[in-house]
C-alpha cells in the first residue's frame, strides 16, 4: 500500500490545470452503452475509479480505442449481456459505486440489467431507493438477492414513458433514470431532478446523440423517447472539486497559484462560498487567481453577526464534496465557523486526525463540527495518518503541506481514486511530495 512523504511548510507557486471531471466522466461512459455506433470522449481523468469502469465496459464487450491523453472512443455494437451473470462481474462490479449507472442503458438498450451492491467510499449509507424506484414506474420488474447483495431490473417487452417525483434529487439516480428513459416508449416527466452541472452535460450529449430531453438545468426534466440513439463526441467540463480543492491548497500554504480553464460558469457557490472564509480569488478570463495570504484570512459572520455556517445541499447548493476541504482550510482561518455535513453521516469522522495535528475542532455530532480558527498563530503539526476517503484524503493532504515538519499519508489510493497523478503536479508549482 502506497504512502505520501510530505515536507510541509512551504509556499507554493505557479499554475495548474484541473483534470476532467470524475463525477461527469462517469456518467458519460456509461451512456456509450446506449447506442451501437461509435462515442468519442475527450478530457477523461486518468484516475482509478474512471479506469475500473473503462475496464468493465471492455469486459462487457465495448471496443475502446485511446487516441491520445484522455481521448478514447468507444463502441458498444457486441455488447456481451451474459457477463452480468457471471462472478467476474458481481466481483468488479461491486468495487465501484458508479457501476450502479451501466444498469440504465443496459436496461433500456437490452430489456436487463443487474448490479452487486456497489462499493466505493465509507462516508455512510448510501441508498440505491431513487433508482430502481425510477426504473419500476418505467415498468421495469425489480429484484434483489439478500444472500449476494445482488439487484436486477428487467424488462423484456421495454420501457413505458411515466410520471415521476423522486424521493430525493439524487444525482447518480436521476443521470440512470434518464438514461434509461430515452429508449423508453412515449414521454417520461422527472420532477425533483438534480439540475447540477453534470447532470447537464449528460443531457446535452444524448441530445447530441438524437434524445429528446427537455427543461436541462432545472428541476423538472421532460424526455420523449426515440427509438434509437446514434453516436457522437463529448468533452468533459474541468472537475469543480479539484478546482475547490487547488482553492484551499492555495489559501492554507500560502500559496500563489493560477487554476487554468476552470469553466467559471459551471462553478456555482463554489467561489464565494470561499470568499466567506476571507480568501481572495479573481476571475481572470476563465482562470482564477490565488494570490499569496501572506496576513490570512478572516471568517465573515452572518449579517446579524452571527457565526457563520456552511452546509451542502443539491446544486444549485454548495455540493458536500468540498466540506472537508472547507473545514480544514477554516482551521488557519480568523474567526469561527459550522460546518454541517447534511448528507452522510460518516463524513466528518476524519477530523480526529486534524485534531491531532492541533486544529482546534469540536465534533458535535455526525453531521456537524465547530472549527475555531488559528490565523496562523500556532501552526499544524506534521504526523502519520491515513486516508479514509477521497475528499477526507485530499483535505489531509492540504493540511500536511501546510503544516510544519514532515508528514505521512498512508492509504493514498483513496485519493488516487479521484485525484489524477496528484504528486507530480504539486510537485510542477513546488511542493515538496514524495510517493513510496
Amino acid at each position: 500500500m502506497g504512502i505520501f512523504k510530505i515536507e510541509g511548510g512551504i509556499s507554493l507557486k505557479g499554475e495548474i490545470t484541473p483534470q476532467g471531471a470524475k463525477n461527469e466522466a462517469l456518467q458519460i461512459l456509461c451512456a456509450v452503452l446506449l447506442t451501437p455506433e461509435k462515442v468519442i470522449i475527450n478530457n477523461i481523468p486518468d484516475i482509478i475509479d474512471i479506469n475500473k469502469l473503462i475496464t468493465l465496459l471492455g469486459n462487457l464487450g465495448v471496443k475502446i480505442q485511446k487516441n491520445g491523453s484522455g481521448s478514447y472512443t468507444f463502441q458498444a455494437d457486441e455488447v456481451n449481456i451474459q457477463y452480468l451473470e457471471t462472478e467476474a462481474f458481481k466481483k468488479e462490479g461491486g468495487s465501484l459505486r458508479g457501476s450502479i449507472m451501466i444498469v440504465g442503458p443496459l436496461l433500456a438498450r437490452f430489456g436487463k440489467g443487474y448490479i452487486p451492491k456497489p462499493g466505493g467510499d465509507k462516508i455512510g449509507r448510501r441508498r440505491l431507493d431513487t433508482h430502481f424506484e425510477g426504473f419500476i414506474n418505467l415498468g421495469a420488474k425489480f429484484r434483489y438477492n439478500r444472500e449476494d447483495h445482488f439487484y436486477g431490473v428487467e424488462a423484456p417487452k421495454g420501457l413505458k414513458g411515466a410520471a415521476m417525483l423522486l424521493d430525493e434529487a439524487s444525482v447518480t439516480g436521476t443521470a440512470n433514470i434518464v438514461m434509461a428513459a430515452v429508449l423508453a416508449k412515449g414521454k417520461t416527466t422527472v420532477y425533483n431532478a438534480a439540475c447540477e452541472p453534470y447532470l447537464q452535460q449528460l443531457c446535452k450529449m444524448l441530445n447530441s446523440m438524437g434524445a429528446k430531453i427537455t427543461g436541462v438545468g432545472s428541476n423538472l426534466l421532460t424526455i420523449e423517447g426515440v427509438e434509437s440513439l446514434g453516436g457522437c463526441e463529448h468533452k468533459i467540463l474541468p472537475d469543480m472539486i479539484e478546482i475547490g480543492s487547488w482553492i484551499g491548497l492555495a489559501a492554507m500554504t500560502k500559496s500563489e497559484i493560477t487554476i487554468k480553464d476552470v469553466s467559471w460558469d459551471n462553478l456555482g457557490l463554489i467561489p464565494n462560498t470561499f470568499r466567506k472564509l476571507g480568501i481572495t480569488l479573481e476571475r481572470r478570463g476563465d482562470d482564477i487567481f490565488i494570490p499569496a495570504h501572506v496576513d490570512g484570512y478572516e471568517v465573515k459572520t452572518d449579517i446579524d453577526g452571527s457565526i457563520l455556517t456552511i452546509a451542502d445541499a443539491p446544486w444549485p447548493g454548495f455540493t458536500p464534496d468540498l466540506l472537508s476541504i472547507v473545514l480544514v482550510v477554516a482551521t488557519q482561518a480568523k474567526g469561527d465557523i459550522l460546518i454541517h455535513q447534511k448528507m452522510f453521516e460518516s463524513r466528518l469522522f476524519f477530523v480526529d486526525k486534524l485534531i491531532d495535528m492541533g486544529a482546534k475542532i469540536m465534533l458535535c455530532d455526525p453531521h456537524r463540527a465547530v472549527v475555531m480558527g488559528h490565523d496562523f498563530k500556532s501552526q499544524l503539526k506534521a504526523t502519520t495518518m491515513s486516508s479514509p476517503d477521497i475528499r477526507a484524503g485530499i483535505s489531509l493532504l492540504i493540511a500536511a503541506l501546510s503544516a510544519k515538519g514532515t508528514s505521512i499519508i498512508q492509504n493514498i489510493e483513496q485519493i488516487d481514486r479521484g485525484y489524477e497523478r496528484i504528486d507530480e503536479r504539486l510537485r510542477a508549482i513546488g511542493a515538496n511530495i514524495v510517493r513510496a
